[in-house]
């Protein structure tokens, strides 16, 4: 019995070992090359995620590489400017292995691991994009740091992308050739002189202040352009309102001269609408109003405002009575308007 369990421990091992050495995965993220007797065939790319058998080893090997992008940052190194300033440039470079067949015949002899291949296409790289920075010495500072008109930075960059794409080795084979595809070239950071720097600095100061001035200048123009057309408009509507206030003017005393003329041919009937106004007025309110006795309007309050009143005759609007008499003199009456006082009659029989 226990024979029989270590038979069968021994067959599962064998049989794990069988499976390890003959199948592989491949992720979505990578692909694998596939070599018999360390040589790798038109077939030989296993792009597609999921189990794949193979023979043994040594008879087919498998090397997996991540078509994911890498970065590559360079050490930084001095270059020199149109205008013959010394800068510090440093640069990073994204790539990916866009050819696994094309990588592997290229970077096998670095070793069995990918990881050595990687390391042997990143030396090709990094001299690839030292040769483009060159690019960095066809522009002045002035282009590199400037805010007028845009900086050159981006133009650098694509240049030395441009360059890196097209660099070629001895035999004149590409990056491409090798299967890697450079993706972007980037500058990380340009260090200056402290010299340099300075000057750098007191010309971005000027092209500020020189900008300055400029929208300021605008800015001036565009006020007192504003502010004349404001005025304009105020004298416009100004004398658009005195013309329209003379019209209505002119209008009413055209309109009103008619009734002042027939005011004119009879002044009592003019006072008498006026007191009639008046009591319209003050009895529309409740108020208690307290008036003089001669007040236009009041004597027709009294109970004997029409008294003695002729056909075809205007009632006398200011008239004496007893309680213009009283009022005049301050005096109360003794009694009613009856009393024969000389407080209540004004000194009057």
């Amino acid at each position: 019995m226990q024979r029989l369990k270590i038979t069968i421990v021994g067959i599962v091992f064998l049989l794990a070992l069988l499976s390890f050495a003959c199948a592989f995965t491949v992720r979505f993220t990578e692909s694998a090359v596939v070599t018999r007797f360390g040589q790798a065939g038109e077939n030989a790319v296993k792009s597609e995620p999921g189990l794949y058998f193979k023979m043994p080893y040594p008879f087919e090997s498998v090397t997996k590489y991540d078509t994911r992008v890498r970065t590559l940052t360079l050490k930084p190194e001095q270059q020199q400017t149109a205008d013959s300033k010394q800068v510090v440039v440093e640069v990073f470079c994204t790539w990916r292995v866009s050819d696994p067949l094309k990588f592997f015949r290229r970077f096998s002899n670095a070793g069995d691991r990918s990881d050595e291949h990687y390391r042997q296409a990143e030396a090709s790289i990094d001299s690839a994009i030292r040769s483009s920075m060159g690019v960095v010495s066809k522009f002045s500072m002035d282009e590199m740091f400037t805010t007028a008109g845009g900086s050159k930075l981006e133009e650098i960059e694509r240049r030395m992308l441009d360059n890196v794409r097209a660099a070629s080795d001895k035999g004149g084979l590409m990056l491409g050739d090798f299967g890697i595809s450079v993706e972007t070239v980037g500058l990380t950071r340009i260090v200056l002189p402290e010299e340099v720097t300075k000057a750098v600095f007191e010309r971005m100061r000027s092209s500020r202040d020189r900008l300055t001035k400029e929208i300021e200048a605008r800015g001036a123009a565009e006020a007192q352009a504003i502010t004349s057309r404001a005025e304009n408009d105020a004298r416009r509507i100004q004398d658009f309102a005195e013309r329209l206030a003379e019209e209505i003017r002119t209008q009413g005393d055209r309109e009103s001269s008619e009734y002042i003329a027939q005011m004119n041919a009879k002044p009592e009937l003019a006072k008498f609408q006026l007191a009639m106004d008046f009591l319209q007025q003050a009895y529309a309110k409740h108020a208690t109003i307290v008036l003089s006795g001669t007040t236009p309007g009041v004597g027709l309050i009294f109970p004997d405002a029409l008294a003695g009143l002729e056909e075809g005759k205007v009632p006398q609007v200011v008239r004496r009575n007893w309680l213009s008499d009283v009022m005049d003199q301050g005096v109360p009456p003794a009694s009613g308007p009856k009393a024969n006082t000389p407080a209540s009659t004004g000194g009057r029989p």
